[in-house]
């Protein structure tokens, strides 16, 4: 697929940036709310019995399943800062798509591929 380097930084970087401030806007409002939300989500994401690159995996394909598109850059470039190959990373797509159908296929083939391919450049 090939896009503009310059504007898939924006949008996927922008993305998250995004998100951030909507967080720390949110934080600002209900801190205890945010950050008992964001407690939890971390201990979540700590290496276990499934270490943190599965999780990430595993959070990308249900945000590909839930069409969040946010979730879907966040945790794709999670996957790939814990090591995700692009075997592992379309594995992740074809079972999301499994259970999904063509909308969450959609979604895998197109926002989360790029930005795997985007956040794997730039490692």
């Amino acid at each position: 697929m090939e896009h503009n380097s310059e504007e898939m930084e924006n949008y996927f970087d922008q993305s998250i940036l995004d998100f951030k401030e909507g967080t720390s806007y949110f934080e600002e409002r209900y801190p205890k709310l945010t950050k008992s939300f964001f407690q939890f989500t971390d201990e979540c994401f700590e290496k276990g019995a499934i270490d943190k690159k599965a999780k990430q995996l595993i959070a990308l394909g249900i945000s590909i399943y839930a069409q969040d598109e946010y979730c879907i850059i966040y945790h794709t470039k999670g996957a790939v800062e814990h090591g995700a190959s692009e075997e592992e990373f379309m594995e992740t797509i074809g079972v999301s798509a499994a259970l999904g159908g063509g909308a969450a296929f959609a979604q895998g083939v197109t926002l989360a591929m790029d930005t795997f391919h985007f956040y794997k450049t730039k490692q």
